[in-house]
């Protein structure tokens, strides 16, 4: 979500300076989501957060098979108490780690658009979803981008 919000107020930005300007040479736009399934960092970063995803929810199953086994009420709200306060801990780990391999993806994404915007000369680079008609798409050249590391 804060990826979208992040990509809907760059587009807002860029609309307000783009229009200030007389001569604009052209606009691009980019498949965002293209890109990410076309980006092997891209891949791997999600894979990563999969698997941390499933050691949280195996997490949890482990837990459970262990309060069943408690025998006192005591020994369960002790437990519940403790579980409680590990599980916050591992799931605060997963947000930011989470966010942490977004951020990276986005930044080797934004990176490389802004290299496609200079060399196709161009003023901006939109979301696909904001252009109705016209521009440049410009998915493939930042998908190559990423390839090729230059």
């Amino acid at each position: 979500m804060k990826l979208k919000s992040t990509i809907i107020a760059l587009v807002m930005t860029f609309i307000a300076v783009s229009n200030t300007q007389v001569f604009a040479e052209g606009v691009g736009y980019i498949d965002y989501k293209k890109v990410q399934d076309n980006y092997s960092f891209a891949q791997n970063a999600a894979k990563e957060v999969d698997a941390k995803g499933l050691e949280l929810q195996q997490f949890l199953v482990d837990k459970e098979k262990q309060y069943k086994s408690l025998d006192t009420p005591l020994k369960k709200q002790n437990f519940e108490e403790k579980t409680k306060k590990e599980f916050e801990a591992k799931q605060s780990a997963y947000v930011t780690f989470k966010l942490k391999k977004e951020e990276e993806v986005y930044n080797k994404i934004q990176a490389a658009t802004k290299q496609v915007l200079v060399e196709q000369k161009l003023d901006a680079i939109f979301d696909y979803r904001v252009i109705f008609v016209g521009g440049l798409d410009v998915t493939d050249l930042v998908i190559n981008k990423l390839k090729t590391g230059k």
